[in-house]
């Protein structure tokens, strides 16, 4: 195995083109992704999106337990505790939305296998792909609001396309998604058992790419192989408790909707599970992401992804984001001592704080 931390390949398909591969190969830390291996795709993707050659992109992680836990936070935490460094984590959320951008508006197909873990940043890399496939793996999440930080990476824009008020209530919750919900909420466009792989990459390397359209291509291929593994798609709980969802999350304010939501945790089975966070969630981060998603309604993707900037620029300086790293993976004590204990307490002016520019920016 390569010790970089992304491998680059290419397959020859039946007509002489190629499928250009990005492999994420970090398998150890759950491919994190690093500022390493954002400076090493953005790049990459850009040379083959210039040669005429390339007729697809398939992006993947090195491992099956993951396809990528998130952003590298333990750099990011360096960057805000340590003297001197808070440049480094500012130029980590530039460069990892413009990533991101750059994905959502690909000229070709990406086809981004998100098997196991696609948690946090994986999700910014996953979501803008044209075809986004989950395994019987997958696992997907934003649990953010429990580190002191917000969804980020476009959840701005995406997590208000979700059918109802699911995004809020994931954002909110950061409830852990099975490939259904994935699917159900539009964060996925097709299930396809892990075993299957090989047999996926094979037709695509010996589809007749000429005269047809690419994404058309790679659409067909992905269709015939969903159809085979349907049996072993689970059911979707997001689907199945949508009106619960729906109902404790139609509030007037924040407070109301969390305390709505917090009833759930009574229930036996996913729903008392699925808000189960809500009790170590940051304050801070809970009206972030409430603030954050009602003001991006009407948003384009590129504005959200500026605005996050703003905010995740702020969350490095602020503490909060800090705080929530430290209790979860540095002293793992898993007791943060959020700057505001409750919603009741919050400070609005130091809400608002956070969506606005420093001078100088």
């Amino acid at each position: 195995m390569s010790d970089q931390p992304m491998v680059f390949e290419e397959w020859t398909t039946n007509g002489g083109g190629r499928i250009a591969v990005a492999r994420l190969n970090s398998p150890r830390n759950l491919n994190s992704l690093s500022m390493d291996m954002i400076r090493l795709l953005k790049p990459q993707l850009q040379r083959w999106a210039d040669d005429d050659s390339v007729c697809a992109v398939w992006l993947e992680a090195e491992g099956d337990k993951a396809f990528c836990a998130g952003g590298d936070i333990v750099s990011l935490y360096r960057s805000m505790t340590e003297p001197g460094k808070l440049a480094e984590g500012e130029r980590f959320f530039t460069e990892e939305y413009e990533l991101d951008y750059q994905i959502h508006t690909y000229p070709k197909p990406i086809v981004c296998w998100g098997n196991g873990i696609v948690m946090g940043g994986g999700i910014g890399l996953m979501v803008g792909a044209s075809h986004r496939v989950v395994t019987e793996h997958s696992k997907l999440a934003m649990p953010e609001v429990s580190i002191g930080l917000y969804p980020d990476i476009g959840a701005g824009w995406f997590l208000n396309r979700m059918p109802g008020r699911t995004g809020m209530f994931l954002g909110l919750t950061g409830t852990r998604m099975n490939p259904a919900d994935a699917l159900f909420v539009g964060m996925a466009d097709r299930f396809v058992s892990h075993e299957l792989k090989g047999q996926v990459i094979d037709a695509l390397a010996s589809a007749n790419w000429q005269g047809s359209s690419a994404h058309s291509v790679v659409s067909s291929v992905l269709r015939q192989y969903e159809q085979q593994s349907r049996e072993a798609l689970p059911a979707s709980p997001v689907r199945d408790h949508f009106d619960d969802i729906q109902q404790a999350t139609d509030g007037d304010s924040l407070e109301q909707v969390v305390a709505q939501l917090k009833d759930l945790g009574g229930r036996e089975g996913w729903l008392g599970k699925a808000v189960k966070g809500l009790a170590s969630a940051s304050p801070t981060s809970l009206a972030l992401t409430w603030k954050h998603l009602q003001r991006s309604q009407r948003d384009s993707l590129k504005q959200v992804l500026d605005n996050e900037l703003v905010m995740s620029v702020n969350c490095l300086k602020k503490g909060e984001f800090a705080e929530g790293i430290r209790a979860l993976l540095i002293d793992k004590d898993m007791q943060p001592r959020w700057r505001y204990a409750s919603l009741a307490e919050l400070d609005n002016e130091w809400i608002e704080a956070f969506f606005s520019q420093a001078p100088g920016h």
